[in-house]
């Protein structure tokens, strides 16, 4: 059955808004309703076609009226925030994570006409550590690196996704583990880290980094929303880049700098938005690398941009600039040695 009704979550930010704009010009869906705390940016809502935009919190209960009242027949679930774009309140994004995630599948459950979801979930809820498999599948043990991070929220989130497929069998269920999801628009922690002009390392660490192009990441979302796509799914690009590498390329200055004093090192970098959460550091230290060849033979969708290509077009997008000798080098440079003295 094709889909006729879509409701997306999460359409205030990039990728939502994005899929909700995707949605909103293709003539074959009789409706597309996007929901969030605050509307997408005015670039989303000039090009949204015949889509909708609701104001509504999933964490409410009034979600479940949206949805019946609509006649929604597909949720796209895309509001979860496993990747932020710099130190915010764990509290309320724990409670969009987990708690909006609670209530949108109570709805999904309880509305007869709901026959498929969409979960964007993240990679990160296989964590990173010295025993990690230097290759992770769907089906290796979810273990997120601290017990009250952004991935322990989606271990969360997918425990909840699987409860409702045991209470409703007849839903058509796809999950979708992203890796770092990077590109010119895209602004996460990860993305404002490269571009600082000296980028602190954990010193005897080089990690393997797997990225995916916001625009995969799009048409993937796209492609489990017209079709049907039961599964978990690791979603990646073809190739890993070590952190060492990844900095060369953006054309900034690695600093190592010992595992002890990277707390003080994430405090000074808080007035650039930086945050290294439990969670990024063991990313940072260990990396982490997804086998996507259920991604291809199953869901019938290869990336099209690898990881390399897809860092550099962030680097091209964002018009960094390598760092050279002089001025801002030097101070840079200063303000980081001297909160590690």
């Amino acid at each position: 059955m094709a889909s006729n009704v879509v409701l997306v979550t999460g359409v205030g930010g990039e990728l939502g808004g994005r899929l909700l704009v995707r949605l909103g010009n293709n003539p074959d869906l009789e409706r597309v309703i996007g929901v969030d705390t605050a509307p997408p940016p005015r670039k989303v809502l000039q090009r949204l076609g015949h889509a909708e935009f609701v104001r509504a919190d999933i964490r409410n209960p009034l979600i479940a009226k949206v949805i019946d009242s609509a006649g929604v027949d597909t949720v796209v679930h895309c509001s979860t925030t496993v990747h932020p774009a710099g130190p915010a309140r764990r509290t309320a994004i724990k409670e969009v994570n987990v708690i909006g995630t609670m209530r949108l599948l109570a709805a999904c459950q309880r509305a007869p006409r709901v026959r498929k979801l969409v979960v964007k979930s993240t990679a990160a809820v296989y964590g990173a550590g010295p025993r990690s498999p230097a290759v992770v599948t769907e089906d290796s043990e979810l273990i997120p690196t601290s017990s009250s991070g952004y991935a322990k929220d989606a271990v969360e989130m997918e425990g909840y996704v699987r409860g409702l497929a045991r209470r409703r069998p007849d839903l058509t269920i796809t999950t979708t583990r992203f890796t770092n999801v990077i590109g010119p628009d895209v602004d996460t922690v990860l993305a404002r880290y490269f571009a600082l002009p000296v980028v602190p390392t954990v010193l005897g660490y080089d990690a393997r980094l797997q990225l995916l192009h916001s625009s995969d990441a799009l048409a993937i979302l796209e492609k489990a929303t017209l079709e049907d796509k039961p599964g978990v799914f690791n979603a990646g690009g073809d190739g890993v880049l070590t952190l060492s590498q990844a900095i060369r390329r953006a054309g900034r200055v690695e600093l190592p700098v010992p595992r002890t004093m990277v707390g003080t090192v994430a405090k000074m970098l808080r007035g650039a938005r930086v945050d290294f959460s439990p969670d990024q550091v063991r990313l940072l230290n260990y990396g982490r690398v997804v086998d996507t060849t259920r991604l291809t033979e199953v869901f019938g969708y290869r990336p099209r941009w690898s990881t390399e290509a897809a860092f550099d077009d962030y680097v091209t997008g964002r018009g960094l600039r390598p760092v050279l000798d002089g001025e801002q080098l030097a101070g840079a440079a200063g303000k980081v040695l001297a909160a590690v003295r």
